[in-house]
């Protein structure tokens, strides 16, 4: 599993959001947004594949840019928000973060999962 999952879930629907394009950036020592992975989440809401299998996570500033514009369109939902960005900071001697979303068309939570 990669060191870096998400999970989206519609609270607006009561279920999980599936679809949603997801991109993963890393800040560089330059201060330039990388990108390190993407994808979209599987049908129960879900994205494992963030970064390769068995990779190491490097310490430092992460950036997950949820397209929620796209995803709510694929509904027929008009949304306030057309991407959320979620930046974080990966700590020396950390292994994995997984990093939940509950999103709605007016609104969004996150939070650290486990």
């Amino acid at each position: 599993m990669s060191a870096i999952t998400t999970h989206v879930l519609d609270t607006s629907r009561g279920s999980a959001a599936a679809g949603v394009p997801i991109v993963l950036e890393r800040l560089d020592e330059s201060g330039v947004w990388r990108v390190v992975g993407h994808g979209a989440t599987d049908a129960d809401g879900r994205l494992r594949t963030l970064l390769p299998d068995g990779v190491p996570l490097q310490p430092g500033t992460y950036r997950l840019v949820f397209d929620t514009k796209r995803y709510f369109s694929s509904q027929g939902v008009t949304a306030f928000y057309p991407s959320i960005d979620v930046v974080f900071e990966a700590m020396p001697g950390e292994s994995r973060y997984h990093v939940p979303l509950l999103l709605s068309p007016f609104g969004y939570s996150t939070y650290r999962g486990s």
